[in-house]
């Protein structure tokens, strides 16, 4: 499940929010391969101010489209490393602009915000498997 999110300081001007969660880590962060893509929104609604956990599930804020993941889901794909202790960064953007975007993948989505960005800001957590 999705962990709770929360921001606040959203600029002037802006018209919806996105949201990228990849893990640049995969699959060993000793030797790392790819940047894996678990979590893709966008049109979220500049007045909200968070996500609540399980979001999928708890409900998004209206309006909130899911991306593609590189699951090939739209939806939240948790953290899952094969090996070692991985990083996850989740990248909040303010756009001035709601994007017309059917299920877009993280690139699809990048290049939809060139020259939209009003601000970003960014949050890394870390998860490792646990002994079993």
């Amino acid at each position: 499940m999705s962990p709770p999110l929360a921001w606040d300081g959203v600029p002037a001007g802006t018209k919806s929010l996105a949201l990228v969660l990849d893990d640049p880590d995969a699959p060993d962060p000793k030797a790392p391969k790819r940047v894996w893509v678990h979590w893709v929104l966008y049109n979220i609604p500049p007045e909200a101010n968070g996500l609540a956990e399980n979001a999928d599930k708890a409900g998004l804020p209206g309006g909130t489209v899911r991306g593609v993941t590189d699951s090939r889901k739209a939806e939240y794909g948790g953290p899952c490393p094969p090996i070692g202790r991985h990083r996850y960064f989740h990248k909040l953007y303010a756009l001035d602009t709601t994007l017309d975007l059917a299920h877009a993948t993280k690139a699809e989505l990048e290049a939809a915000m060139k020259g939209h960005v009003l601000a970003q800001t960014e949050l890394i957590g870390t998860y490792q498997k646990g002994d079993r």
